[in-house]
């Protein structure tokens, strides 16, 4: 059977090995099951275990856009704001965003990073970038290739 790691259909009480059935020829069920096997990865690499999905991310912007409001996170970063809120609220508990009013707009709030935030990041940094160089093994020459369809599916499905 196709799908399933041992050709077994699942035990009915969903121990055993899973068919995927249509799932296994869906292109965003595999997007999905390559960024969660991506960030468990990355969170290994890291050495973190309070990691969160989003932090790099959020961090990165943060630093190269200071003053940048979670709106405008959300819109870079391709997430909900939703998504984005418990994120921001994880990271000022940690101490590593700041939260500073802007008067012209009561309603948002400007982001800063603190000495916290600037450590967390330039460690994640570096893991990126090792992380980065482990996909790009997987992807082989067809690195770019894989960047520009990630980047079409985002444009035309936007």
């Amino acid at each position: 059977m196709r799908g399933s790691a041992t050709g077994e259909p699942a035990a009915p009480w969903g121990d055993g090995p899973v068919e995927l059935g249509p799932l296994d020829d869906y292109i965003a069920f595999h997007l999905r099951l390559a960024q969660a096997a991506s960030f468990r990865a990355f969170k290994r690499h890291a050495g973190l275990p309070g990691l969160r999905p989003g932090w790099y991310a959020v961090l990165s912007l943060i630093n190269d856009n200071p003053g940048i409001t979670p709106l405008a996170i959300s819109r870079a970063s391709g997430r909900d704001k939703s998504t984005i809120t418990p994120v921001l609220r994880d990271l000022v508990r940690e101490k590593m965003v700041v939260r500073e009013e802007i008067p012209a707009d009561r309603r948002s709030y400007a982001l800063r990073l603190t000495a916290k935030g600037d450590q967390a990041l330039a460690h994640l940094a570096v893991c990126a970038e090792a992380h980065d160089r482990d996909l790009g093994k997987i992807a082989g020459a067809d690195k770019r290739i894989l960047i520009e369809l990630l980047r079409r599916i985002v444009t035309e499905l936007e």
